[in-house]
Order: C-alpha cells, then sequence, then structure tokens
C-alpha cells in the first residue's frame, strides 16, 4: 500500500499517533494547570482525534502488525468504551447489507417499531431528542455509552467470553490515564470525565448521519464533502462512503480518492451527500434527521 514507508510503516499515521499524545499530555499537565478550560479544551480535541486514531489501527495502520496498532492506541483516552468491543463491533458493522439494522448493526441509531411503542414516554422524548444534531452532542456520549455497557453487560451474563475479555483488557487502559493524571496532578478528576464526554460528543458530529435507512445497501453511507477542522480530526472518515468501500486505505488517502473519482462515489450512494459540516448544522441542529423506529425495516 502507498505511503508505507521502507519498514512498512504508514509514517504520516505514526506522526499524527506522536503529535496526539504530545497535546493530550500538554492538555492534561500543562494547559490545565495554567487555566483549567484551555486544559479542558486540549484534552478533548485530542480524545476525539485518538478515538479516530483507533478506528485507523482497527482498520491496519500505521503498522503491519495488528498487535502493535493496538498497543499505540491502547490508553483509554475517553474512558468508557474499551478498544477491543470497539474493534469487534466496527468490524461487525463493515458487512454493508445489515447496515442501519436496528439488530445485526453494532452502530446503527434506530429502533425495532416494536421496541420503540414499548418505551415508557420518558425514553420516548429522550430518545426523539437525540435524533436532533443538538441533542446528539448533549445526550449522545450518555445515550450511547449506557446503551452500549448494557448491551456488553447482557452478553456477558450470557456466557460471552470474547465480551469479557474485551472489558478485562480495558482495566490497565483506563489505569494508565489515571496513573498520568494522579503523576502530574494538574488536571481534577471531574475535568478530565468532562473532557471525556466533549470528546465522546464532538465524534457524535460524525456519526451522526453517516448512516440511513434506504431499500438498497449502497445508499445507506454518506458523503459529507467538508475538508476542515471536523474532517481532520475524522480523519477524513466524513467520506464515509469510500471508507465502506475501502476500508484498508489510511486516512490521508482519502480526499484524493474520492475527489478523483467523485461522480462514482456519488452514483454508488445514490446522492447521499452533505456540502460541509456547516451545513449539517444549519440543517439539523433542532431538527430531527431521521424517526427512532426504522422506517423501512421488518423482522
Amino acid at each position: 500500500m502507498r505511503g508505507r514507508g521502507v519498514l512498512g510503516v504508514e509514517v504520516p499515521t505514526l506522526v499524527l499517533v506522536a503529535g496526539c499524545y504530545l497535546v493530550w499530555g500538554i492538555g492534561t499537565a500543562v494547559a490545565a494547570a495554567f487555566w483549567l478550560p484551555l486544559g479542558i479544551g486540549l484534552t478533548a480535541l485530542a480524545g476525539a482525534l485518538h478515538s479516530s486514531l483507533q478506528h485507523e489501527a482497527i482498520h491496519g495502520h500505521p503498522f503491519r502488525q495488528a498487535w502493535l496498532n493496538e498497543a499505540l492506541v491502547f490508553p483509554a483516552l475517553t474512558l468508557c468504551i474499551p478498544y477491543r468491543r470497539f474493534r469487534d463491533s466496527h468490524l461487525a458493522h463493515h458487512k454493508d447489507a445489515i447496515l442501519t439494522d436496528p439488530y445485526d448493526d453494532p452502530e446503527s441509531n434506530y429502533l425495532d417499531a416494536g421496541k420503540w411503542n414499548t418505551l415508557p414516554p420518558v425514553m420516548r422524548a429522550v430518545l426523539l431528542a437525540n435524533n436532533t444534531l443538538s441533542g446528539r452532542l448533549v445526550l449522545g456520549p450518555a445515550v450511547g455509552t449506557i446503551s452500549f455497557i448494557i448491551a456488553d453487560a447482557k452478553a456477558i451474563h450470557r456466557g460471552d467470553r470474547a465480551v469479557l475479555r474485551g472489558w478485562l483488557w480495558h482495566v490497565p487502559a483506563l489505569a494508565l490515564v489515571v496513573w498520568w493524571l494522579v503523576a502530574t496532578g494538574a488536571m481534577p478528576v471531574w475535568a478530565y470525565v468532562l473532557s471525556a464526554y466533549i470528546a465522546l460528543s464532538i465524534l457524535k458530529i460524525r456519526t451522526f448521519l453517516e448512516h440511513q435507512a434506504h431499500e438498497r445497501c449502497r445508499g445507506r453511507t454518506v458523503i459529507i464533502e467538508d475538508r476542515g477542522p471536523l474532517a481532520f480530526l475524522f480523519l477524513n472518515n466524513n467520506l464515509h462512503v469510500v471508507h465502506h468501500m475501502h476500508p484498508n486505505v489510511p486516512w490521508y488517502r482519502l480526499p484524493a480518492l474520492y475527489f478523483q473519482n467523485r461522480e462514482r462515489y456519488l452514483k454508488r450512494n445514490d446522492g447521499y451527500m452533505y456540502k460541509s459540516y456547516a451545513e449539517v448544522f444549519r440543517r439539523y441542529l433542532w431538527t430531527r434527521k431521521d424517526p427512532v423506529p426504522h422506517p423501512l425495516w421488518r423482522r
């Protein structure tokens, strides 16, 4: 694959990982001591970027060896989601035939209409709010994390050892972050938890509409032609249909791949496209893009 050095290492990704940890270290240990809001902001941005780098590691970057990629992004900077659980659920999500399926797609934001009808009014109100972009920013990290943990707890109770191992590996990953915070002593725990929440909130901008209900698999995955700061934090995963079609292509090659073949990809996803994240904010900050019950899905 182009971009790998003589030792088979993708240098741009490796440099970005180093920069991410540098910003995170400055945010938690230096900026937090100088002015806590600045520390929280830098730490949140580093946490969002780190999650995007974990996504790169899942897809085989920057090393050819999976264990090296995992070691590189091992610390649990955003606290709540074990890397191995993220890996397993995300790879399951890459089966395009199940995209948006309320049961089989682990990253679906839709519910079975039958389940929706049984929810109490308060839960319905929360999920309806969560389907606006403003709601996704405020409520999304809590809704997503709680749902993920409950599902994994049920899987562990059923005897799923892979899920249990994922959470056991999460303990040392979390311990590294706790050790750093205690050793540096500049950022209070509450401030770090807030930083992690903001990081997850930023990531919810990307996942808000990256898939839609559509009769055909190919029309379910979005393109957002943004080239700004959010696209960088998401490592160009806003060009999402390109990533789904070429999941092993590194982040820094996705824009050229898309813009050199733009019409092909827009034909592929039936024109499911937005020009920028500014457009997404204008259209959906206070407006629900989708219903919570899947509009097309039938068991």
